[in-house]
């Protein structure tokens, strides 16, 4: 659907961007995910149109799309800040790139009355955005987009400057509605948990470089580097003969100090935190500056005192090598 080849950027003889080749399937829901600054809104802007690669090609259904202004693609993009039209109704707000598109008033009535009824938004179609929440704005904004009938949605940390239960309820929404209209979306996240739980493929990318890519499942279960390793959830990351390896939380097991000399390492307990469904033992290893965090099983009933030994141990096939 969307082909990215050998796509680089440079700003004033930086490089944002090294050089980049990328397939995006039709329908996919792909996420760009990474820490600020790594690059993932430059690629973006580059499909969108709003800046241009410094060398490289941008393809949309086999169609070079590289030097085509944003309003002749057939994509849309949608902000964290919604830029809503304040003088306008959610209904108007909703239609106006249907009559910059001199598209017949009949036909652009079912259009909106199509985009606010899959945003749920149909009983506020003649409320003005000061009169909505961030949540609602957000799903205008997201109207307004598809709307258009885009080929592919562009979408650049739309749930940002919600809060968290909110953010929670908009992802699981996003995602139907992404799978219902069967458009492919292109989005760009710095939540590890929002990429896991909505992507088909995720990006990570780190420093204007891609790191991996991959589904949620190979990213978590076989990290390729150490950034994948340590950005998508949480790892502990031990090394043996100079190659590193990471074992996740919940793959390690503690047990107390008069047993842990079976283990493959031993430290004192730091900390002991309950977390609802899980708890979460931290341990400082001995003789080793790192500490690690072990997830235990909820029906775990040991009590723990907080500077006592403990083990730690794991099976050998629960280690993941980073890096060959």
């Amino acid at each position: 659907m969307i082909e990215l080849a050998a796509v680089e950027k440079h700003f004033a003889g930086q490089v944002a961007l090294h050089p980049l080749s990328l397939t995006i399937k039709e329908g996919e829901f792909l996420t760009l995910l990474g820490p600020s600054g790594c690059g993932k809104t430059t690629i973006l802007r580059m499909i969108a149109g709003f800046e241009q690669p410094t060398s490289g090609k941008i393809l949309l259904d086999g169609q070079d799309l590289t030097n085509l202004p944003p309003n002749r693609r057939d994509l849309n993009l949608v902000f964290q800040h919604y830029a809503l039209f304040p003088h306008m109704t959610v209904e108007e707000n909703v239609a106006f790139g249907l009559k910059m598109k001199k598209m017949p008033a009949k036909q652009q009535q079912e259009r909106v009355r199509e985009a606010v009824e899959m945003t749920q938004l149909t009983a506020l179609t003649k409320r003005y955005p000061h009169q909505l929440s961030g949540g609602q704005q957000q799903r205008v904004a997201i109207a307004r987009a598809i709307a258009n009938k885009p080929r592919v949605l562009l979408l650049d940390e739309p749930l940002g400057a919600l809060d968290l239960q909110l953010r929670k309820s908009l992802q699981g929404e996003l995602k139907q509605l992404q799978r219902s209209l069967g458009i492919t979306f292109v989005y760009v996240t710095h939540d590890q948990e929002e990429a896991m739980m909505m992507s088909d493929r995720i990006v990570v990318m780190n420093s204007g470089q891609v790191e991996q890519i991959g589904t949620p499942r190979e990213i978590y279960a076989q990290p390729a580097t150490l950034f994948s390793a340590t950005f998508v959830g949480e790892n502990n990351i031990f090394s043996r003969d100079g190659q590193m390896f990471a074992v996740r939380p919940e793959k390690l097991k503690v047990v107390r100090g008069g047993e842990s000399g079976e283990s493959k390492r031993s430290g004192e307990l730091q900390d002991v935190l309950y977390l609802g469904g899980v708890h979460k033992l931290i341990v400082q290893l001995d003789n080793e500056p790192m500490t690690v965090s072990v997830v235990l099983d909820v029906d775990d009933e040991r009590t723990w005192q907080i500077g006592e030994t403990v083990g730690v141990d794991w099976k050998p096939e629960d280690e993941v090598v980073i890096g060959s």
